[in-house]
């Protein structure tokens, strides 16, 4: 039969929930956090309110694509839910905003296998034969 772990000593529990402490205090350091205690728990695209266990769902969206561009005010950023966050890097994406991310940093022109040029076009004879109605 296993043995059973020995419970972690006063000292052991100490540095635990010490260490948890500093971990908070960094993530409270996070743009996310900071942008949730500035702004509005609201969705500023479609309106959406946000709280309690739905408060992950709230993404904060760089308006510059920048995510290194934190000012304290935190003008570069906006609160989306995750549709319209997602919504947003679909236009952009689309529009050439950004530089060409993997999914489409290839265009054709780039491939070098065109599987069905050897294809001919469909024979017009063949049509000529059906009956015509």
């Amino acid at each position: 039969m296993p043995s059973r772990k020995k419970p972690p000593s006063a000292e052991e529990r100490a540095r635990i929930v010490a260490d948890i402490k500093r971990r908070a205090a960094e993530r409270g350091q996070g743009y996310r956090e900071r942008a949730l205690k500035l702004l509005p728990h609201v969705c500023g695209r479609c309106g959406r309110d946000f709280s309690g266990k739905r408060l992950h769902e709230l993404t904060v969206h760089h308006k510059d694509h920048n995510h290194d561009n934190n000012p304290p005010d935190g003008s570069n950023w906006e609160l989306l839910c995750r549709y319209c966050h997602d919504d947003e890097h679909q236009k952009s994406a689309s529009s050439g905003y950004h530089t060409a991310s993997t999914r489409d940093a290839f265009s054709d022109a780039d491939l070098d296998y065109h599987p069905f040029e050897a294809l001919a076009p469909p024979d017009k004879s063949e049509d000529d034969k059906s009956p015509k109605k």
